[in-house]
């Protein structure tokens, strides 16, 4: 079974932006509900400027997934990372994106818009909506992702 989605959160920097107009023509055609938390041009911007509002809007349930594009990938990932109930994981291909929901149940899928073609982006976002989480001894795992309070 599908993970459920209920309104796919996306945030992008400058270098982003392009991948992210195709990812948000490909999510209109498959049908998501679309909370866009920007860039909205390809001018230079600061990466957690948009990271952390899709980071906070995942952590309170308003979006579920996210997805985060930049450059490399990196710095939108790292950002997202610092918060607790966000598990952010980097996909440059279809088995990343499978296995970042089976072991880690990501709840952001970041991807290297400098790196990764339309094509490329649209395989991977087609494997990450149809993956499930296996649970089981994962599930173990990911509840000592969170430092402890």
């Amino acid at each position: 079974m599908p993970m459920e989605v209920k309104t796919v959160g996306i945030a992008c920097d400058h270098a982003g932006f392009p991948l992210k107009q195709f990812v948000l023509e490909y999510l209109d055609k498959k049908g998501y509900a679309v909370k866009d938390f920007g860039t909205y041009s390809d001018e230079s911007v600061d990466y957690p400027d948009f990271a952390h509002p899709l980071a906070e809007a995942i952590e309170s349930g308003e979006v579920y997934p996210g997805i985060g594009i930049c450059g490399s990938g990196e710095g939108m990932a790292i950002t997202l990372n610092k918060h607790q109930g966000v598990r952010a994981g980097l996909v440059w291909n279809k088995e990343i994106a499978q296995l970042i929901r089976q072991h880690n149940n990501a709840n952001v899928i970041v991807l290297p818009g400098r790196f990764i073609d339309n094509k490329t982006a649209e395989t991977i976002l087609d494997e990450f909506f149809k993956t499930t989480f296996e649970g089981g001894r994962h599930e173990r795992r990911i509840k000592k992702i969170a430092i402890p309070k």
